[in-house]
C-alpha cells in the first residue's frame, strides 16, 4: 500500500531542514557542512532524510531557490506596479535592496566573512546563476517599459538587464572586500570613500548601458555609507 503524505508536514520539515541547512551553510560554510550535520540539528535518521533530499548538493539547488524567492518576494510590488513609470520602478527595485540591507546589517557584518570564504565559493556560484535567472526577466520588463517610454534606449532589454546583475555582482564582491578591509586596516574614512565612490561608479555604469536620457539613481554620499556600519558592534 502507498504511503500517505501530508503534504503540509512534508514542506514543513522541508523547510526545517533548509533553514538548518542555511545557518549551517553561514557559520561553517558548504564545503565543511554534511549531512550528519543537518541530521544532528534536527533529530532525524539518515532514511527520513532520504524523503526529501538525495543528495547535499540537492539541499545547496533548493536552499538557493530559498534563499532567492526570500529575497525577491518584496521586489514583485515594485516590479508589477502598473502606476510606476520604468525609471522610478527601477529606482524602487536598488531601494527596496537597499532597505533589505540596511535591515540585516548587523547579520551582513559578521556573514561576509564565512560568505566570502573558499568553503562558500560554490554556493556564491549557485546564487549568482540564480539571481541571474531569476531577477533578469523582472529588470527586463522595466526596462522594456522604459524603452516604450523613451528613457532608455538600449536595443537589447534581455541582455542589458544580465549586464546589470553581473555589474552587481561585481560591486558586491568589491564592497566586500572593502568591509572586511575596515576592520584589518582601520582606516575607515578611506574605505567608506572607497564604497561611495564603487556604488556611484555602479549607478554611472547602470545608466550607461540602458542609454538613460539623464542620470536618475541614487549615490549614497559619505554619511550614508557612514549609517550602514553603525551596528553598534563590529567585533
Amino acid at each position: 500500500m502507498a504511503r500517505t503524505v501530508n503534504k503540509e508536514e512534508y514542506a514543513a520539515k522541508r523547510d526545517e531542514i533548509l533553514s538548518v541547512a542555511q545557518r549551517l551553510v553561514y557559520t561553517k560554510g558548504y564545503e565543511r557542512m554534511t549531512v550528519q550535520d543537518i541530521l544532528h540539528e534536527i533529530g532525524m535518521s539518515s532514511g527520513a532524510f532520504y524523503h526529501y533530499f538525495e543528495t547535499k548538493p540537492a539541499v545547496l539547488e533548493a536552499l538557493v531557490e530559498k534563499i532567492q524567492e526570500e529575497a525577491e518576494q518584496p521586489l514583485l510590488p515594485v516590479v508589477h506596479d502598473p502606476e510606476l513609470s520604468a525609471v522610478d520602478k527601477l529606482r524602487g527595485y536598488f531601494a527596496t535592496m537597499e532597505r533589505s540591507r540596511d535591515m540585516q546589517k548587523a547579520f551582513i557584518a559578521q556573514l561576509v566573512r564565512i560568505w566570502f570564504a573558499d568553503e562558500n565559493s560554490i554556493v556564491r556560484e549557485k546564487v549568482h546563476e540564480a539571481i541571474i535567472r531569476r531577477r533578469s526577466p523582472l529588470l527586463t520588463a522595466i526596462i522594456t517599459q522604459g524603452i516604450r517610454e523613451g528613457v532608455f534606449s538600449t536595443p537589447h532589454p534581455a541582455q542589458t538587464s544580465e549586464v546589470i546583475l553581473v555589474l552587481a555582482r561585481g560591486m558586491g564582491d568589491t564592497l566586500a572586500k572593502l568591509m572586511l578591509s575596515i576592520d584589518r586596516e582601520g582606516d575607515d574614512q578611506s574605505t567608506l570613500e572607497n564604497i561611495a565612490a564603487t556604488y556611484a561608479v555602479y549607478a554611472d555604469a547602470v545608466e550607461r548601458v540602458l542609454g538613460a536620457a539623464r542620470p536618475f539613481l541614487v549615490r549614497p554620499d559619505l554619511s550614508t555609507v557612514r549609517g550602514w556600519f553603525e551596528t553598534g558592534d563590529r567585533s
